[in-house]
């Protein structure tokens, strides 16, 4: 399992569901005190620990129209001397960054090679450009493998150091109970892992961070990639993980037979002695073409006798369809009505039910192309047309009217129709190219059956210039209503107008002599009327009548005395709302300019420059780098960033380039800090 929210969902389900206490707080197998399995474990530790790495991920999903990031981690092991590292799909399969850490304390980056979310199963390499050589750990053979069978299971839990714990093989076939498939089973990326995978089952303790980690037999041989914990621990076979494993590096992927055929155990009333009952097909499948129906039982495939009894033999059955030869005709042998026929079905290449997401800036949504299952589920007549995954609150596809919603499928841009994330991308490259400004489009898009129409402004806004407010006088003060039981406090019931409770560092204010604490009673001999908070403005409202420069008379009770200040009025500083901003797409976050009141408000010195960070979007870089709303962004890589102008030229030319490494300087309330962000500038 990794530390993320894959592990929380099957912790849940264990705790919840099962009854019973998840792992965390389960006991350590009772171990076996003789000394030479003492010898053995530590013989078995010692061959793996120097292949056993800690995985440091920073992950892409797709929510709010956006591709956000997140960080977890889990662990894996070196497989070969190359630096292969074999780990879990939902550790890795979805990463845009990969750092390995080694029991010596080596870090190394790494790349996804490829991933196999049917067997939850993800190879990466460990980029090595001074050529060091690497420790491997040996595979086993999981076909071996026996209940009773002392295990050890080797990872980083929780993301801490790499670490062992002792168990006992429990079950060598373990399968999720039936009931879980109502509630999805254990799908990833929409595929269902148990459809292949039959876990082998012990209790030597894993959790949150130990997935891809290895389960070692005592020769110190990988036997299972450990994965899942339901009160009991579940592994990979190591030969299933092995054969995997050695595909995606071969190829970067796994290519399976798809013959589009359901089936499931023979019924408990059905008396025939073997087969499998084929409970549907799926239309346009091969096994709809070659005449399979529904009620039929198989009896063979390629000449291999079926027999499937019990939920747990499904496996086995899926991985011998997976694996037939694809583009070939195969002879299935069937029952029906009493009768036996052979049917010739010709296998294809098996697809990934869920595609690539991809983000759309210019529409605010996420999108993928729609795989051939998909579009059966969806009910469409064909692939054509990229669905909606996911869609921007207040950005141009969601301010449409009608707005595009999640699970539309578009269909037509401009006029343009469109059949995959290809030639949508193309369309809007051509919209986009020459504009300065969004451009209205004509949108088709496809819900259930419905065929609607939307007008989407595909572009970003630059952010506009916010104008100044119309220059007025001001009194370099803040203040308070003298409120009635401020009043009464204060002795005198009849008091009304202003208590100061700020004057401005080296303002006209200062210098006329007004103090915190001064109580305002008049201006100009016009007593002030305020006695409640609700009449806070009267002062700023009687103020604003003069004229810049202008001087006013202030009546001033201080302490028991009464006093008569004349101060010069100002022009009022600019607000935050009229200062320039920058809002960063790429790193995804925003920042303004600093004001006089952000200098006064932080004791900032006069001259103080930087830009002032406003808001930071979950799961973009600069969140993943620890950028904070309140940072004062000081220098980008090095060069001083005294205003937003200058920050988005830095930035721009940053982006451009496509800068490995960017280092903020930032101020943080008394401490300056060094953030480094590490984008990841293409898709791994």
């Amino acid at each position: 399992m990794t530390f993320s929210s894959f592990s929380k969902a099957v912790w849940l389900l264990s705790a919840v569901l099962l009854g019973v206490a998840p792992l965390l707080f389960a006991e350590d197998a009772a171990p076996d005190s003789s000394e030479d399995s003492s010898l053995s474990i530590k013989s078995a530790v010692e061959q793996v620990t120097a292949a056993l790495v800690r995985i440091h991920v920073v992950d892409a999903y797709y929510a709010e129209g956006r591709e956000m990031k997140s960080e977890s981690s889990g662990s894996g092991v070196v497989i070969d001397k190359e630096g292969h590292v074999v780990t879990n799909h939902h550790v890795a399969g979805h990463a845009k960054q990969l750092k390995c850490v080694f029991a010596d304390k080596s870090e190394y980056d790494a790349e996804l090679v490829g991933t196999d979310p049917l067997t939850d199963i993800a190879v990466i390499k460990l980029k090595n450009p001074e050529n060091h050589s690497f420790h491997l750990a040996r595979w086993g053979d999981s076909s071996t493998v026996h209940v009773g069978d002392p295990v050890l299971a080797m990872g980083s839990p929780l993301a801490l150091s790499q670490s062992v714990t002792r168990g006992i093989i429990s079950n060598t076939e373990m399968t999720l109970p039936s009931w879980m498939d109502r509630m999805g089973g254990l799908t990833l990326d929409g595929e269902n892992v148990g459809g292949l995978v039959r876990w082998l089952a012990h209790d030597a303790q894993i959790f949150g961070g130990n997935s891809g980690g290895p389960l070692v037999n005592m020769a110190g041989e990988i036997i299972g990639i450990n994965e899942i914990s339901l009160g009991l621990s579940g592994a990979i076979p190591g030969n299933l993980a092995r054969s995997v494993a050695q595909e995606l590096i071969a190829s970067g992927s796994v290519r399976r037979a798809w013959v589009g055929l359901e089936v499931q155990p023979r019924l408990k009333s059905d008396i025939r002695a073997r087969g499998v009952l084929v409970s549907g097909t799926i239309a346009d499948s091969p096994a709809r073409s070659a005449g399979l129906e529904a009620g039929d039982l198989l009896l063979s495939v390629g000449g291999e006798a079926v027999d499937i009894r019990f939920p747990v033999q499904l496996p086995d059955f899926n991985l011998l369809i997976t694996q037939l030869p694809i583009g070939e005709a195969v002879a299935f042998e069937v029952e029906r009505d009493g009768s036996h026929v052979t049917l010739a079905v010709t296998p294809v290449e098996r697809e990934t039910f869920e595609q690539k997401q991809y983000e759309e800036i210019q529409w605010g949504i996420t999108i993928r192309n729609i795989s051939f299952m998909m579009a059966k589920e969806l009910k469409r007549k064909n692939t054509d047309g990229v669905l909606v995954t996911s869609v921007r609150p207040g950005g141009p596809s969601g301010d449409a009217k009608p707005p595009v919603n999640s699970n539309d499928v578009i269909v037509s841009v401009g006029g343009r129709p469109v059949s995959n994330v290809q030639q949508f991308q193309e369309a809007t490259e051509a919209i986009t190219r020459d504009a300065s400004e969004p451009v209205p489009t004509a949108t088709l898009v496809e819900r259930k059956n419905d065929h609607l129409m939307t007008v989407v402004k595909v572009g970003i806004r630059e952010p506009r210039d916010p104008g100044l407010e119309v220059k007025k006088a001001w009194l370099p003060v803040e203040y308070q209503v003298i409120t009635r039981d401020m009043a009464t406090f204060l002795g005198d019931e009849s008091l009304k107008g202003f208590r100061i409770s700020q004057v401005y560092k080296g303002s006209s204010a200062e210098t006329a002599g007004l103090k915190i604490g001064d109580l305002i009673l008049a201006v100009d001999d016009e007593n002030m009327t305020a006695s409640s908070s609700e009449h806070h403005e009267e002062l700023a409202a009687y103020i604003r009548q003069y004229a810049i420069d202008d001087e006013v008379e202030l009546k001033i009770r201080r302490n028991e005395e009464i006093l008569k200040l004349t101060v010069p009025l100002i022009a009022s500083p600019k607000l935050a709302r009229e200062m320039k901003k920058i809002e960063d797409e790429t790193f995804e976050f925003t920042a303004r300019d600093i004001t006089f009141f952000d200098k006064a408000s932080e004791q900032w010195s006069e001259s103080q420059v930087g830009v002032l960070v406003e808001q930071v979007k979950p799961g973009g870089w600069a969140a993943l780098g620890k950028l904070s709303t309140g940072d004062l962004i000081l220098e980008v890589n090095g060069t001083a960033v005294p205003s937003v102008d200058t920050a988005r030229t830095v930035l721009s030319t940053l982006s451009e380039e496509k800068t490995p490494s960017i280092v903020f300087k930032v101020q943080r309330g008394i401490r300056t800090l060094y953030l480094e962000l590490e984008p990841q500038w293409t898709s791994p």
